[in-house]
Protein backbone atom coordinates (compact mmCIF):
# COMPACT_ATOMS: atom_id res chain seq x y z
CA UNK A 1 0.00 0.00 0.00
CA UNK A 2 2.18 2.42 0.98
CA UNK A 3 4.51 1.78 -2.41
CA UNK A 4 1.57 2.57 -4.25
CA UNK A 5 0.80 5.81 -2.53
CA UNK A 6 4.47 6.37 -3.09
CA UNK A 7 4.05 5.94 -6.79
CA UNK A 8 1.44 7.89 -7.40
CA UNK A 9 2.99 10.83 -5.43
CA UNK A 10 5.79 10.63 -7.84
CA UNK A 11 3.36 10.59 -11.01
CA UNK A 12 1.45 13.19 -9.77
CA UNK A 13 4.20 15.78 -8.46
CA UNK A 14 6.34 15.20 -12.00
CA UNK A 15 3.35 15.96 -13.87
CA UNK A 16 2.60 19.11 -11.74
CA UNK A 17 6.25 20.36 -12.28
CA UNK A 18 5.60 20.11 -16.03
CA UNK A 19 2.09 19.92 -17.24
CA UNK A 20 2.13 20.00 -20.79
CA UNK A 21 4.92 16.80 -20.67
CA UNK A 22 2.02 14.10 -20.51
CA UNK A 23 -1.07 15.82 -21.94
CA UNK A 24 -1.72 12.84 -23.54
CA UNK A 25 -1.56 10.71 -20.57
CA UNK A 26 -5.78 10.72 -18.95
CA UNK A 27 -5.50 9.31 -15.86
CA UNK A 28 -6.37 6.63 -14.00
CA UNK A 29 -7.75 7.86 -10.62
CA UNK A 30 -8.53 11.47 -10.04
CA UNK A 31 -9.30 13.35 -7.42
CA UNK A 32 -13.66 14.42 -8.59
CA UNK A 33 -15.80 17.30 -7.42
CA UNK A 34 -18.82 14.86 -9.21
CA UNK A 35 -21.66 15.71 -6.24
CA UNK A 36 -25.17 16.56 -6.20
CA UNK A 37 -25.14 20.60 -6.67
CA UNK A 38 -22.17 23.25 -6.42
CA UNK A 39 -20.43 23.09 -3.14
CA UNK A 40 -20.69 26.61 -0.84
CA UNK A 41 -16.96 27.51 -0.28
CA UNK A 42 -13.99 25.33 0.43
CA UNK A 43 -14.79 24.16 3.53
CA UNK A 44 -18.12 22.11 1.64
CA UNK A 45 -16.19 20.62 -0.59
CA UNK A 46 -16.36 16.47 -0.67
CA UNK A 47 -12.77 15.21 -2.41
CA UNK A 48 -11.24 12.25 -2.41
CA UNK A 49 -10.10 9.81 -4.79
CA UNK A 50 -12.58 8.01 -7.48
CA UNK A 51 -12.56 6.20 -10.95
CA UNK A 52 -12.66 8.86 -13.88
CA UNK A 53 -15.21 6.49 -15.14
CA UNK A 54 -17.46 7.01 -12.15
CA UNK A 55 -21.17 8.19 -12.69
CA UNK A 56 -21.38 11.79 -13.43
CA UNK A 57 -23.74 13.17 -10.87
CA UNK A 58 -22.81 16.78 -11.94
CA UNK A 59 -21.52 17.37 -15.35
CA UNK A 60 -18.74 20.04 -15.65
CA UNK A 61 -20.32 23.44 -16.72
CA UNK A 62 -19.97 24.43 -20.21
CA UNK A 63 -19.01 28.11 -20.62
CA UNK A 64 -19.57 29.46 -23.98
CA UNK A 65 -16.62 32.26 -24.40
CA UNK A 66 -17.94 35.81 -24.90
CA UNK A 67 -21.29 34.24 -25.63
CA UNK A 68 -20.45 31.36 -28.24
CA UNK A 69 -18.39 34.30 -30.70
CA UNK A 70 -18.28 31.15 -33.02
CA UNK A 71 -22.33 31.54 -33.51
CA UNK A 72 -23.09 35.15 -32.93
CA UNK A 73 -20.96 38.86 -32.61
CA UNK A 74 -18.97 37.95 -29.53
CA UNK A 75 -20.47 39.60 -25.78
CA UNK A 76 -24.12 40.28 -27.78
CA UNK A 77 -27.57 39.21 -26.58
CA UNK A 78 -28.40 37.29 -29.53
CA UNK A 79 -24.41 35.11 -28.25
CA UNK A 80 -26.07 34.24 -25.06
CA UNK A 81 -29.27 33.41 -25.90
CA UNK A 82 -27.99 31.57 -28.96
CA UNK A 83 -25.54 29.60 -26.64
CA UNK A 84 -28.29 28.87 -23.74
CA UNK A 85 -30.34 27.55 -26.84
CA UNK A 86 -27.51 25.34 -28.02
CA UNK A 87 -27.11 23.84 -24.38
CA UNK A 88 -24.12 25.69 -22.61
CA UNK A 89 -24.94 25.66 -19.36
CA UNK A 90 -22.83 28.50 -18.66
CA UNK A 91 -22.05 32.12 -20.00
CA UNK A 92 -18.75 34.03 -20.41
CA UNK A 93 -18.10 37.66 -21.00
CA UNK A 94 -15.49 40.95 -20.17
CA UNK A 95 -17.42 43.37 -17.63
CA UNK A 96 -16.46 47.15 -17.20
CA UNK A 97 -18.34 49.82 -15.65
CA UNK A 98 -19.10 53.42 -17.08
CA UNK A 99 -18.54 56.25 -15.22
CA UNK A 100 -22.02 56.44 -13.88
CA UNK A 101 -21.74 52.86 -12.37
CA UNK A 102 -23.46 50.66 -15.12
CA UNK A 103 -21.62 46.67 -15.69
CA UNK A 104 -21.65 46.38 -19.08
CA UNK A 105 -20.05 43.60 -21.48
CA UNK A 106 -17.08 43.78 -23.83
CA UNK A 107 -14.39 42.92 -24.46
CA UNK A 108 -11.23 45.27 -24.65
CA UNK A 109 -13.43 48.17 -22.64
CA UNK A 110 -12.73 51.21 -25.61
CA UNK A 111 -15.85 52.31 -27.62
CA UNK A 112 -16.59 54.61 -30.17
CA UNK A 113 -15.72 55.34 -33.56
CA UNK A 114 -11.75 54.12 -34.84
CA UNK A 115 -10.16 57.75 -34.59
CA UNK A 116 -12.38 58.65 -30.94
CA UNK A 117 -11.81 55.25 -28.88
CA UNK A 118 -12.75 55.87 -25.06
CA UNK A 119 -12.60 53.81 -22.23
CA UNK A 120 -15.86 52.59 -21.20
CA UNK A 121 -14.55 53.87 -17.55
CA UNK A 122 -14.56 57.57 -19.45
CA UNK A 123 -18.16 57.86 -20.53
CA UNK A 124 -22.00 57.76 -19.57
CA UNK A 125 -23.78 54.81 -20.15
CA UNK A 126 -25.85 57.23 -22.69
CA UNK A 127 -23.03 57.49 -24.71
CA UNK A 128 -22.56 53.45 -25.32
CA UNK A 129 -23.57 51.93 -28.31
CA UNK A 130 -27.13 49.79 -27.37
CA UNK A 131 -25.49 46.97 -29.40
CA UNK A 132 -22.70 46.43 -26.00
CA UNK A 133 -25.60 44.92 -23.38
CA UNK A 134 -25.73 45.71 -19.82
CA UNK A 135 -25.07 42.80 -16.88
CA UNK A 136 -28.92 43.73 -15.96
CA UNK A 137 -29.70 43.28 -20.01
CA UNK A 138 -27.87 39.36 -19.66
CA UNK A 139 -30.14 38.66 -16.65
CA UNK A 140 -33.48 39.86 -18.42
CA UNK A 141 -32.50 37.69 -21.23
CA UNK A 142 -31.01 34.83 -19.68
CA UNK A 143 -32.49 34.43 -16.04
CA UNK A 144 -30.98 33.84 -12.72
CA UNK A 145 -30.61 30.51 -12.25
CA UNK A 146 -27.73 30.44 -16.00
CA UNK A 147 -24.14 30.45 -14.19
CA UNK A 148 -22.18 33.53 -15.67
CA UNK A 149 -18.38 33.91 -15.22
CA UNK A 150 -17.41 37.31 -15.65
CA UNK A 151 -13.63 38.59 -16.60
CA UNK A 152 -13.73 41.96 -14.38
CA UNK A 153 -11.36 43.75 -15.87
CA UNK A 154 -11.85 46.73 -13.64
CA UNK A 155 -11.44 45.62 -10.10
CA UNK A 156 -13.83 48.86 -8.88
CA UNK A 157 -16.57 47.58 -10.61
CA UNK A 158 -17.24 44.79 -8.53
CA UNK A 159 -19.68 46.80 -6.32
CA UNK A 160 -22.01 47.81 -9.36
CA UNK A 161 -21.37 44.40 -10.51
CA UNK A 162 -22.74 42.53 -7.32
CA UNK A 163 -25.61 45.37 -7.01
CA UNK A 164 -27.00 43.97 -10.29
CA UNK A 165 -26.85 39.93 -9.40
CA UNK A 166 -28.30 40.88 -6.04
CA UNK A 167 -31.34 42.41 -7.80
CA UNK A 168 -31.52 39.70 -10.37
CA UNK A 169 -31.16 37.06 -7.25
CA UNK A 170 -28.25 35.80 -9.19
CA UNK A 171 -25.38 36.06 -6.92
CA UNK A 172 -25.18 31.93 -6.12
CA UNK A 173 -24.82 31.27 -10.11
CA UNK A 174 -22.03 34.48 -10.81
CA UNK A 175 -18.59 33.56 -10.90
CA UNK A 176 -15.85 36.76 -10.65
CA UNK A 177 -12.44 36.28 -12.25
CA UNK A 178 -9.13 37.94 -11.84
CA UNK A 179 -5.53 37.38 -11.80
CA UNK A 180 -4.60 38.91 -8.84
CA UNK A 181 -5.26 36.57 -6.02
CA UNK A 182 -5.48 39.44 -3.19
CA UNK A 183 -8.33 41.35 -4.38
CA UNK A 184 -10.35 37.46 -4.59
CA UNK A 185 -9.48 37.45 -0.76
CA UNK A 186 -11.00 41.00 -0.38
CA UNK A 187 -14.16 40.27 -2.03
CA UNK A 188 -14.98 37.25 -0.06
CA UNK A 189 -15.66 39.64 2.54
CA UNK A 190 -18.39 41.24 0.15
CA UNK A 191 -20.55 38.50 -0.82
CA UNK A 192 -20.34 34.57 0.91
CA UNK A 193 -21.96 32.99 -1.86
CA UNK A 194 -20.30 34.83 -4.86
CA UNK A 195 -17.65 32.36 -6.80
CA UNK A 196 -14.10 33.70 -7.18
CA UNK A 197 -11.97 32.46 -9.99
CA UNK A 198 -8.21 32.46 -9.80
CA UNK A 199 -7.37 32.97 -13.23
CA UNK A 200 -3.71 32.82 -14.33
CA UNK A 201 -1.10 30.55 -15.88
CA UNK A 202 1.40 28.10 -14.85
CA UNK A 203 4.25 30.06 -15.16
CA UNK A 204 2.93 33.01 -13.34
CA UNK A 205 2.49 30.57 -10.05
CA UNK A 206 6.18 31.75 -9.07
CA UNK A 207 6.05 30.08 -5.62
CA UNK A 208 4.69 26.60 -7.03
CA UNK A 209 1.14 25.24 -7.33
CA UNK A 210 0.65 23.48 -3.80
CA UNK A 211 1.96 26.79 -1.76
CA UNK A 212 -0.98 28.67 -4.58
CA UNK A 213 -3.25 26.32 -3.70
CA UNK A 214 -3.11 26.37 -0.09
CA UNK A 215 -3.36 30.79 -0.16
CA UNK A 216 -6.52 30.34 -2.43
CA UNK A 217 -8.21 28.03 -0.27
CA UNK A 218 -7.34 29.73 2.85
CA UNK A 219 -8.51 33.00 1.46
CA UNK A 220 -11.75 31.88 0.12
CA UNK A 221 -11.15 31.35 -3.38
CA UNK A 222 -14.04 28.97 -5.13
CA UNK A 223 -11.57 28.01 -8.47
CA UNK A 224 -8.54 27.88 -10.47
CA UNK A 225 -8.83 28.66 -14.18
CA UNK A 226 -5.45 27.74 -16.28
CA UNK A 227 -5.39 27.93 -20.23
CA UNK A 228 -6.00 24.24 -21.50
CA UNK A 229 -2.33 23.74 -22.75
CA UNK A 230 -1.58 23.84 -18.71
CA UNK A 231 -3.36 21.31 -17.31
CA UNK A 232 -2.06 18.08 -16.55
CA UNK A 233 -3.60 14.96 -14.53
CA UNK A 234 -1.29 15.63 -11.02
CA UNK A 235 -2.38 19.67 -11.53
CA UNK A 236 -5.77 18.61 -10.88
CA UNK A 237 -5.39 16.20 -8.29
CA UNK A 238 -3.05 18.71 -6.64
CA UNK A 239 -5.92 22.05 -6.99
CA UNK A 240 -9.03 19.70 -5.89
CA UNK A 241 -6.90 18.22 -2.84
CA UNK A 242 -7.07 21.53 -2.05
CA UNK A 243 -10.97 21.77 -2.29
CA UNK A 244 -10.77 23.85 -5.61
CA UNK A 245 -12.59 23.61 -8.58
CA UNK A 246 -10.22 23.39 -12.02
CA UNK A 247 -11.91 25.34 -14.99
CA UNK A 248 -10.11 25.45 -17.99
CA UNK A 249 -10.34 27.98 -20.70
CA UNK A 250 -8.96 28.32 -24.68
CA UNK A 251 -10.21 24.76 -25.73
CA UNK A 252 -11.93 25.86 -28.59
CA UNK A 253 -10.92 22.23 -30.73
CA UNK A 254 -12.66 19.15 -29.71
CA UNK A 255 -9.32 17.60 -28.77
CA UNK A 256 -8.83 20.27 -26.27
CA UNK A 257 -12.50 19.86 -25.05
CA UNK A 258 -12.19 15.76 -25.15
CA UNK A 259 -8.75 16.02 -23.06
CA UNK A 260 -9.64 18.59 -20.38
CA UNK A 261 -12.75 16.25 -19.82
CA UNK A 262 -10.50 13.33 -19.83
CA UNK A 263 -8.87 15.30 -16.59
CA UNK A 264 -12.05 15.93 -14.65
CA UNK A 265 -12.31 19.71 -14.83
CA UNK A 266 -15.34 21.00 -13.21
CA UNK A 267 -16.04 23.60 -15.97
CA UNK A 268 -14.48 24.40 -19.67
CA UNK A 269 -14.40 27.76 -21.64
CA UNK A 270 -14.76 27.63 -25.56
CA UNK A 271 -15.85 29.48 -28.47
CA UNK A 272 -17.47 26.76 -30.08
CA UNK A 273 -20.86 25.57 -28.15
CA UNK A 274 -21.58 22.78 -30.21
CA UNK A 275 -17.97 21.48 -29.16
CA UNK A 276 -18.59 21.05 -26.05
CA UNK A 277 -21.69 19.93 -26.08
CA UNK A 278 -20.80 17.08 -28.38
CA UNK A 279 -17.69 16.22 -25.77
CA UNK A 280 -19.72 15.74 -23.09
CA UNK A 281 -21.84 13.92 -25.12
CA UNK A 282 -19.22 11.48 -25.80
CA UNK A 283 -17.80 11.65 -22.74
CA UNK A 284 -21.74 9.96 -20.91
CA UNK A 285 -21.81 6.55 -20.12
CA UNK A 286 -24.43 5.20 -23.12
CA UNK A 287 -27.98 3.87 -20.81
Amino acid sequence: MRASRALWWFVATTDITSPRATRTQPPSMITSLRVDGWPTGPADRQTGPVSATAEWSSDPILFAHRGGRAHAPENSLQAFATARSMGATGLESDVWCTVDDVPVLHHDGRVGSLFRRRLIGDVPYTAISASVPTLADLYRTVGPDVQVSLDLKDPAAIHAVLDVARLHRAIGSLWVCHPEHALLADWRDLERDLRLVHSTRFDQIVEGPERRAADLAGSGVDAVNLPESDWSAGLVALFQRFGLLCLGWDAHHPRQIDRLLNLGLDGIYGDHVDRLVNGLARRRPAL
